[in-house]
C-alpha cells in the first residue's frame, strides 16, 4: 500500500496502511460482527480516506476513486459511527446535517469583512491603479487578479485545523452565524491539511454551480415547488435555512480567496506572540476557554487593511502566496485566479474572463483586481467601507437574449400544467431571470421553442418574464408537451388550450402545494413547503387538506426531525384554526387568482359558503373588485366536482367549522380600520373567537402579518415568523393584557363572550 500512495498528491499525511484509498474493497462484513476495537480502528482509516478523496475531488479535481465508491465508503462510516457511538465533531459524516436550529445567532467577525470599490469603466480602474501608487510613493506594483463572483461572502474559522464557526458577512461587522449549515458543504473541509496555522480565519465565496442549479430546479419544478429564481438567491436562502439537513440536500459549493486572520502559538521557551492571544490560547487548549473567547482575543491584535497576521507565516506575505497556500491545507481555490504585473494585464485579464463568461460553471459579474504585497496592503489601509487596495472592474449587464438549457412542466395546485423555459441567467430590467413561462402547450407549439435555442425574454408588466420570441434556432422542432403528468404520471387532458395532470388531489406535487398554501394562508405555523411534502409522503396526509384535522400528536412526533413539543404545537395550530373567516377560507382553498384581498371582496359580497357555493359567473362578476377573468376562475374551481368534495369534507364530517362572513354578526365598529394577528396561546380563548372578537367591532383579523397590519398581538409559546415579520414591518407588538385593556379602554365588553 505504500508504494501506491507515494506518487499521490496530498497523500503524504495518510496511513501507509489505510485500505480504503487506492481501489478499495467495498465487502464490508456485518457490522453486528465487529468488536469495538475493529470498529474504531475502521472508522479512523474511513474518516482519513473520506478527507482524502474530498480533497482530490474538490481541491485538486483530480479523484481517484468512482462516486459510487466515495458513497459507500461514507455510507461505512456513518453505519459504524452510528452503531458504535464513535461520530466526533470534526467527522465527515456531520456534513449531513444536524438538528434544527431555533434561529441563527449573530457573531462579531474576527476581522471586519469590508467592501471595495467598483466601476465598469476601464479609467476608473486606470485611476485606482495611479491613485495606488501615489500613495505608495510610485512603488512597483502587482496585482492579483480573481473572477468577482456573484454568491454569498462568508468567514471561515479554523482552530487548531479544525472547522469552528462559519458566518455571513452580515454588515461587516457582524454577520448570520452559519456554522451548522456551512459545515454540509462539501468543499468546506472540516479538518485542514498539511502545515496549517493555530488560528486560520478565511474569506470565501458560497455558491451554486450553474449546472447543479439547472438540474436542482428541474427537480423542484417538475415535484411542483416552484424554481429559485437564480443561483445567488438560492445559495443565501440555502446558507439561511434553519434545518441543516435541508442545506445538506442542496449543492453548495465554496471558493476561498483571502486570509483574514492567522495566528501560530509561539513555542514555550518564546516571548514571541501578543500575550492576550498567547494566553486565550492556553486558556482554550486547557478547556477553560472557548473559541470565542479565543476569537475575541486575536481581534484586538490584527488589522482589516491586508496584514491581517499576528504573527510571520510562510507564504503569507503576498496575495499570491496565499492563493498557493489554500489547496496545501485542504481549501478549493479557483483556477482563473492569475498574478498579473501591471493595471492593463489585469484591464486584459478581465477582457479575457468576460468572453469566457459563459463558459464558466458559476455566476461573475466582473473582476477583481488586488495589490499583491501584503505589507503594501497595510500601508494602503482601509477607508470605514472599503479596503484601499482592492477594486471590482464589473462586467456591463447582460442583455436580454439568452439560451434555454432545459424545458419542465410544473404542476400547479388545481392540477394545471404550465411549461417553463429554464435559462441561462440574463439581466432584464435590473433583475436576474433564470427561469419564464411558456403559458401552455399551445403558445409553446407556437412559439417552436426546444432545449438549446436562443430566445428573447421580456418581463409582462416589467414582472413576470416570459419567452417572447425564439430568435436563433439550435435544435428541431419544438418541445414535445407530455401525454402524463410529470409527477403522478396521470393523463392530461385540455381545456381549450390548457393542459391538466387528471390525477386530482391523488397527485403529489397538488397535494403538496395545497397543504403548504392551506395552512399558510389560514396562519398555521410549522408548515411549510418542506413539512408538506413530508406530510403527504408519509400518508399522514394522503387524501386532501381535510387530513390535516386527523392529525394526532404521535404519528407527527414520529416524523424524522419531529418531537413532541412541535407536533403539539402543530396540532394546536390546527385547532386554532377550524373556524376561519370566509375570507380566509376561500383564499385558502386556493382558487386561482383570488388571493386575500379579493376572497374578503367575494366573502362580504355573499355573506356565508353556501351563498358563495350557489352563485354563477355573472354573480361572481358582479362583486366590486372580481373582473371576468377572476370570475371565471371561481367558477371553474367551485364548479369542479373533485373540489367541491374537499369543501364538503372540510365542512360536513366536522373537520372544519362552517366558515362566517365577518359582517354576519356585527356589534359595533370600535375597530374599524384596524388590522390583527394574532400569534401564541391567550389563556381562555380559542384563535377563531379572537378572531370573531375583533371583527364583530369592525376590526380585520388576518392571518399573516403584512404592512397592513396594526397590531400583532403576542401570547404564549409564540411562533416566531409572525414577531420577525412584524418587526420587518414596523408592527406594534402587544400582549394579551394590553389587547384587552385597549379593547376596554373603548367601551368593548370582554368579560362574556356572549356580550363581546
Amino acid at each position: 500500500m505504500a508504494d501506491s500512495l507515494s506518487d499521490l498528491e496530498g497523500a503524504a499525511d495518510l496511513d501507509p496502511e489505510n485500505p480504503y484509498v487506492t481501489d478499495p474493497d467495498l465487502d464490508f462484513r456485518d457490522v453486528d460482527d465487529l468488536g469495538e476495537d475493529e470498529a474504531e480502528t475502521q472508522a479512523t482509516y474511513l474518516r482519513e480516506a473520506v478527507r482524502f478523496h474530498d480533497y482530490r475531488y474538490y481541491v485538486l479535481n483530480d479523484p481517484v476513486i468512482a462516486d459510487r465508491a466515495y458513497d459507500r465508503l461514507f455510507e461505512r462510516l456513518r453505519e459504524l459511527e452510528d452503531a458504535f457511538d464513535l461520530q466526533t465533531p470534526d467527522s465527515p459524516t456531520r456534513r449531513v446535517g444536524g438538528e434544527p436550529l431555533e434561529e441563527l445567532g449573530t457573531v462579531e467577525h474576527v476581522v471586519p469583512m469590508l467592501s471595495i470599490g467598483s466601476s465598469g469603466d476601464a479609467e476608473d480602474v486606470r485611476d485606482f491603479d495611479a491613485r495606488v501608487r501615489r500613495e505608495l510613493d510610485g512603488a512597483a506594483v502587482t496585482y492579483v487578479c480573481e473572477p468577482k463572483f456573484d454568491g454569498l461572502s462568508v468567514e471561515l474559522v479554523y482552530v487548531d485545523g479544525r472547522y469552528v464557526r462559519a458566518a455571513t458577512r452580515g454588515d461587516g461587522e457582524t454577520g448570520e452565524d452559519v456554522t451548522e449549515n456551512v459545515r454540509t458543504v462539501e468543499s468546506v473541509p472540516q479538518r485542514l491539511r498539511g502545515d496549517h496555522p493555530d488560528v486560520l480565519v478565511v474569506r470565501g465565496e458560497v455558491y451554486i454551480p450553474k449546472d447543479a442549479f439547472q438540474a436542482y430546479n428541474r427537480e423542484r419544478v417538475e415535484r411542483g415547488d416552484e424554481p429559485f429564481a437564480n443561483p445567488r438567491n438560492a445559495a443565501a436562502g440555502t446558507l439561511r435555512q434553519l434545518d441543516p439537513s435541508v442545506t445538506a440536500e442542496r449543492p453548495l459549493d465554496c471558493y476561498v480567496y483571502d486570509v483574514l486572520a492567522a495566528w501560530n502559538a509561539p513555542e514555550a521557551d518564546e516571548g514571541a506572540g501578543d500575550g492576550t492571544v498567547r494566553e486565550a490560547w492556553a486558556a482554550w487548549r486547557a478547556d477553560e476557554a472557548s473559541v470565542a473567547d479565543l476569537l475575541d482575543a486575536l481581534s484586538g491584535t490584527v488589522s482589516a487593511s491586508g496584514g491581517a497576521h499576528a504573527s510571520g507565516i510562510d507564504g503569507l506575505e503576498t496575495q499570491w502566496g496565499e492563493l498557493g497556500r489554500f489547496p496545501d491545507w485542504g481549501l478549493k481555490t479557483n483556477d482563473r485566479d492569475r498574478h498579473v504585473e501591471d493595471v492593463e494585464a489585469a484591464i486584459d485579464y478581465r477582457d479575457d474572463l468576460r468572453e469566457a463568461r459563459e463558459s464558466l460553471n458559476y455566476d461573475i459579474d466582473g473582476t477583481v483586481l488586488k495589490v499583491n504585497d501584503r505589507a503594501q496592503c497595510e500601508a494602503l489601509g482601509t477607508t470605514a467601507r472599503h479596503y484601499r487596495w482592492a477594486y471590482a472592474y464589473k462586467f456591463p449587464p447582460r442583455t436580454e437574449r439568452t439560451t434555454v438549457t432545459d424545458v419542465v412542466v410544473q404542476v400547479g395546485r388545481t392540477g394545471r400544467l404550465t411549461p417553463v423555459a429554464l435559462l441561462e441567467p440574463v439581466q432584464v430590467s435590473g433583475v436576474t431571470v433564470s427561469r419564464a413561462s411558456l403559458h401552455n402547450p399551445e403558445e409553446l407549439a407556437a412559439l417552436g421553442v426546444n432545449v438549446g435555442d436562443e430566445v428573447r425574454v421580456e418581463r409582462a408588466g416589467d414582472v413576470i418574464p416570459y419567452v417572447d420570441a425564439v430568435v436563433e434556432k439550435h435544435s428541431e422542432g419544438a418541445y414535445e408537451f407530455p401525454g402524463e403528468c410529470p409527477v403522478c404520471g396521470s393523463a392530461v387532458e385540455y381545456d381549450g388550450p390548457v393542459a391538466y395532470c387528471t390525477g386530482g388531489l391523488a397527485c403529489d406535487a397538488q397535494l403538496v402545494r395545497a397543504v403548504a398554501y392551506f395552512t399558510d394562508v389560514l396562519g398555521v405555523e410549522g408548515v411549510g413547503e418542506s413539512a408538506a411534502e413530508q406530510l403527504v409522503e408519509s400518508g399522514l396526509v394522503g387524501t386532501d387538506v381535510a387530513d390535516l384535522y386527523d392529525l394526532d400528536v404521535d404519528d407527527l412526533a414520529a416524523l424524522d426531525g419531529w418531537g413532541e413539543t412541535s407536533a403539539q404545537n402543530l396540532v394546536a395550530e390546527l385547532e386554532d384554526a377550524r373556524h376561519p373567516p370566509l375570507g380566509d377560507f376561500l383564499a385558502a382553498i386556493g382558487i386561482p387568482e383570488v388571493g386575500p384581498t379579493v376572497a374578503a371582496d367575494v366573502a362580504a359580497h355573499f355573506g356565508t359558503l353556501d351563498a358563495v357555493l350557489d352563485a354563477d359567473e355573472a354573480e361572481y362578476e358582479a362583486v366590486e373588485g372580481v373582473g371576468p377573468t377572476v370570475a371565471e376562475h371561481v367558477a371553474e374551481f367551485l364548479d369542479n366536482e373533485r373540489n367541491r368534495r374537499v369543501i364538503e369534507r372540510l365542512r360536513e364530517e366536522s373537520r372544519l367549522g362552517e366558515p362566517e362572513s365577518p359582517e354576519a354578526a356585527r356589534a359595533g365598529d370600535e375597530l374599524d380600520g384596524e388590522t390583527y394577528v394574532f400569534t401564541g396561546s391567550v389563556a381562555g380563548w380559542t384563535r377563531d373567537e379572537l378572531h370573531g372578537l375583533v371583527e364583530r367591532h369592525g376590526g380585520s383579523a388576518t392571518s399573516s402579518v403584512s404592512s397592513n397590519t396594526d397590531y400583532l398581538v403576542v401570547g404564549e409559546n409564540p411562533g416566531t415568523a409572525k414577531r420577525e415579520a412584524a418587526e420587518e414591518h414596523g408592527v406594534d407588538e402587544r400582549d394579551p393584557e394590553a389587547f384587552f385593556d385597549s379593547l376596554a379602554e373603548r367601551g368593548i365588553d370582554v368579560e362574556s363572550r356572549d356580550d363581546s
